[in-house]
Protein backbone atom coordinates (compact mmCIF):
# COMPACT_ATOMS: atom_id res chain seq x y z
CA UNK A 1 0.00 0.00 0.00
CA UNK A 2 1.48 3.46 -0.93
CA UNK A 3 -0.01 6.49 1.43
CA UNK A 4 0.30 9.45 -0.79
CA UNK A 5 -0.01 13.52 -0.28
CA UNK A 6 -0.27 16.09 -1.98
CA UNK A 7 0.84 19.29 -1.52
CA UNK A 8 4.89 19.18 -1.86
CA UNK A 9 4.63 15.97 -3.25
CA UNK A 10 2.23 16.01 -6.49
CA UNK A 11 1.98 19.42 -6.53
CA UNK A 12 5.94 20.94 -6.14
CA UNK A 13 5.80 23.97 -3.91
CA UNK A 14 9.30 25.20 -5.44
CA UNK A 15 10.07 26.88 -9.36
CA UNK A 16 8.14 25.83 -12.25
CA UNK A 17 8.00 22.18 -13.30
CA UNK A 18 9.69 22.40 -16.43
CA UNK A 19 12.79 24.43 -14.58
CA UNK A 20 13.41 22.29 -12.28
CA UNK A 21 16.66 19.33 -12.43
CA UNK A 22 15.62 15.54 -11.96
CA UNK A 23 12.46 16.14 -13.57
CA UNK A 24 11.90 12.74 -15.80
CA UNK A 25 12.59 13.72 -19.58
CA UNK A 26 9.21 14.90 -21.40
CA UNK A 27 7.67 15.94 -18.71
CA UNK A 28 4.10 17.14 -19.57
CA UNK A 29 2.31 19.91 -18.24
CA UNK A 30 -1.30 19.89 -17.14
CA UNK A 31 -3.73 20.62 -19.47
CA UNK A 32 -5.63 24.13 -19.24
CA UNK A 33 -7.82 24.52 -15.83
CA UNK A 34 -10.54 26.77 -14.80
CA UNK A 35 -9.96 29.85 -13.62
CA UNK A 36 -11.34 29.26 -10.36
CA UNK A 37 -8.86 25.96 -9.96
CA UNK A 38 -6.16 25.69 -7.17
CA UNK A 39 -3.33 28.06 -7.89
CA UNK A 40 -0.69 25.47 -7.96
CA UNK A 41 -2.60 22.60 -9.84
CA UNK A 42 -0.65 23.72 -13.27
CA UNK A 43 2.40 22.06 -11.28
CA UNK A 44 1.12 18.58 -11.43
CA UNK A 45 2.90 15.96 -13.72
CA UNK A 46 0.21 13.80 -15.37
CA UNK A 47 2.39 11.23 -16.04
CA UNK A 48 2.89 10.79 -12.49
CA UNK A 49 -0.45 9.10 -12.58
CA UNK A 50 0.98 6.59 -14.99
CA UNK A 51 3.63 6.03 -12.91
CA UNK A 52 1.74 5.83 -9.44
CA UNK A 53 -0.37 2.98 -10.84
CA UNK A 54 2.56 1.05 -12.54
CA UNK A 55 3.90 0.62 -9.00
CA UNK A 56 3.37 -3.06 -7.70
CA UNK A 57 1.07 -1.38 -4.38
CA UNK A 58 -2.65 -0.22 -3.85
CA UNK A 59 -2.36 3.76 -3.84
CA UNK A 60 -4.19 5.66 -1.12
CA UNK A 61 -4.97 9.06 -1.03
CA UNK A 62 -3.20 10.35 2.49
CA UNK A 63 -4.13 14.33 2.56
CA UNK A 64 -5.76 16.76 3.69
CA UNK A 65 -7.42 17.17 -0.15
CA UNK A 66 -9.57 14.30 1.53
CA UNK A 67 -11.98 13.26 -1.43
CA UNK A 68 -11.06 16.74 -3.40
CA UNK A 69 -8.09 14.51 -4.20
CA UNK A 70 -10.45 12.24 -6.38
CA UNK A 71 -12.50 14.87 -7.11
CA UNK A 72 -9.78 17.30 -8.80
CA UNK A 73 -7.05 14.96 -9.22
CA UNK A 74 -7.45 12.04 -9.74
CA UNK A 75 -8.71 13.28 -13.40
CA UNK A 76 -5.55 15.00 -13.81
CA UNK A 77 -3.57 12.54 -13.20
CA UNK A 78 -5.87 9.68 -14.85
CA UNK A 79 -5.80 7.63 -12.03
CA UNK A 80 -9.23 6.11 -10.56
CA UNK A 81 -11.21 6.82 -7.98
CA UNK A 82 -8.74 5.83 -4.91
CA UNK A 83 -9.28 5.13 -1.23
CA UNK A 84 -9.06 7.78 1.12
CA UNK A 85 -7.61 7.88 4.70
CA UNK A 86 -10.14 9.48 7.20
CA UNK A 87 -8.61 11.68 9.87
CA UNK A 88 -9.27 12.11 13.30
CA UNK A 89 -10.00 15.89 14.61
CA UNK A 90 -6.87 15.37 17.27
CA UNK A 91 -3.98 17.52 17.04
CA UNK A 92 -1.00 16.06 17.16
CA UNK A 93 1.42 18.30 19.60
CA UNK A 94 5.10 17.18 19.11
CA UNK A 95 7.61 16.24 16.91
CA UNK A 96 5.69 13.46 15.38
CA UNK A 97 3.14 14.13 11.87
CA UNK A 98 -0.24 14.34 12.82
CA UNK A 99 -0.87 11.60 10.12
CA UNK A 100 1.76 9.00 11.74
CA UNK A 101 -0.12 7.17 13.82
CA UNK A 102 -3.69 7.13 11.97
CA UNK A 103 -1.57 5.72 8.97
CA UNK A 104 0.35 3.25 11.47
CA UNK A 105 -3.39 2.25 12.35
CA UNK A 106 -4.85 1.94 8.43
CA UNK A 107 -1.93 -0.65 7.80
CA UNK A 108 -2.91 -2.65 10.40
CA UNK A 109 0.58 -4.21 10.17
CA UNK A 110 0.45 -4.14 6.91
CA UNK A 111 3.81 -2.95 5.02
CA UNK A 112 2.92 0.04 3.59
CA UNK A 113 4.97 3.58 1.97
CA UNK A 114 4.55 6.78 2.92
CA UNK A 115 5.02 9.26 0.57
CA UNK A 116 5.21 12.89 2.29
CA UNK A 117 7.20 16.26 1.95
CA UNK A 118 7.13 16.55 5.78
CA UNK A 119 7.86 13.19 7.17
CA UNK A 120 10.91 13.31 10.06
CA UNK A 121 13.09 11.61 11.96
CA UNK A 122 10.73 11.51 14.79
CA UNK A 123 7.83 10.08 12.68
CA UNK A 124 10.57 7.30 11.38
CA UNK A 125 11.52 6.35 14.54
CA UNK A 126 7.82 5.83 15.81
CA UNK A 127 6.53 3.89 12.55
CA UNK A 128 10.07 1.48 13.21
CA UNK A 129 8.62 0.98 16.99
CA UNK A 130 5.36 1.28 16.38
CA UNK A 131 4.35 -1.08 13.40
CA UNK A 132 4.87 -4.53 13.08
CA UNK A 133 5.52 -4.81 9.14
CA UNK A 134 7.35 -3.52 6.79
CA UNK A 135 7.42 0.23 5.69
CA UNK A 136 9.48 3.06 3.99
CA UNK A 137 8.53 6.68 4.80
CA UNK A 138 9.81 8.39 2.16
CA UNK A 139 10.21 12.16 2.00
CA UNK A 140 9.47 14.23 -1.02
CA UNK A 141 11.47 17.83 -1.39
CA UNK A 142 8.54 19.97 -1.50
CA UNK A 143 10.30 22.41 -3.91
CA UNK A 144 10.37 19.22 -6.54
CA UNK A 145 7.57 17.27 -5.51
CA UNK A 146 7.93 13.60 -6.68
CA UNK A 147 10.64 13.21 -9.41
CA UNK A 148 12.98 10.27 -11.06
CA UNK A 149 14.75 9.53 -8.25
CA UNK A 150 11.70 9.42 -5.65
CA UNK A 151 10.54 6.64 -7.92
CA UNK A 152 12.71 4.36 -8.28
CA UNK A 153 13.32 4.13 -4.77
CA UNK A 154 9.79 3.77 -4.14
CA UNK A 155 9.14 0.78 -6.73
CA UNK A 156 12.51 -0.71 -5.85
CA UNK A 157 11.68 -1.17 -2.23
CA UNK A 158 8.29 -2.28 -3.31
CA UNK A 159 9.45 -4.78 -5.65
CA UNK A 160 11.94 -5.87 -2.54
CA UNK A 161 8.79 -6.47 -0.32
CA UNK A 162 6.68 -8.33 -2.61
Amino acid sequence: MLFLDVDGTLIPLGTPMAAQPGMPHGHTPAPALPADAHPLLHKIDPEHGRRLEALPCDLVWATTWTSDANDVLAPLLGLPTLTVVGWPDADEIGPLHWKTRGLVEWAQGRPFVWVDDEISHADQQWVSTHHHGLALLHQVDPRRGLTEHDFTVIGSWLRRTR
